[in-house]
């Protein structure tokens, strides 16, 4: 069962320094870790390292996968798909996204729609960008409040650009839970 993803946008490439120290990031907060090539990891993220103790009675051990696309890394054309359907986001955030990160879990448990949230807020401390966040329609008043919003738009859906804080603490919040 695919769970919740999340996607960072970036205005550059990533330096090759910054994926250096995501990378040394994952292993030490991994239970498994698998570089399928530079800048994409196949990992069982430990849940304790990102701060979450209540895991819900399931393994601690959550399976995610990491990957930096965009030209020059990743998969270009996954890249373009991704970003076919968006809004022009220069208004937005300020920027229009040359690269990206996606944040993607394997599984669908509360708890990994928390390690998702949360590991992105990690990747954007290290590697900077904006967490772009769909919505349901019932979310957008319980997120309107929180810090770190960066953009919020209703059409073609709902959605936040946020940045770390956001995720934050928006994961904190009563009965948080991602789209799919």
């Amino acid at each position: 069962m695919s769970g919740p993803v999340l996607v960072i946008e970036l205005a550059e490439a990533v330096p090759l320094e910054a994926i250096q120290r995501l990378r040394g990031f994952l292993v030490r907060s991994s239970a498994r870790f698998e570089e399928k090539r530079v800048g994409e990891y196949d990992v069982n993220i430990h849940a304790d390292s990102l701060g979450i103790a209540d895991t819900g009675g399931v393994d601690g051990r959550r399976p995610v996968m990491v990957s930096l696309l965009g030209p020059g890394i990743g998969d270009e054309a996954i890249f373009e798909a991704e970003h076919a359907d968006e809004v022009d986001q220069e208004p937005l955030i300020g920027f229009t996204p040359t690269h990206a990160v996606d944040v993607i879990a394997f599984c669908n448990r509360p708890v990994d729609h928390v390690v998702t949230a949360l590991l992105t807020a990690e990747v954007i401390d290290v590697i900077g960008g904006i967490a772009n966040v769909e919505l349901r329609e019932d979310q957008v008043p319980i997120v309107a409040g929180l810090p770190g919003i960066v953009a919020t738009m209703t059409d073609p859906w709902p959605a936040v650009y946020g940045s770390a804080e956001f995720l934050r603490a928006w994961a904190q919040q009563p009965g948080f839970r991602l789209l799919k």
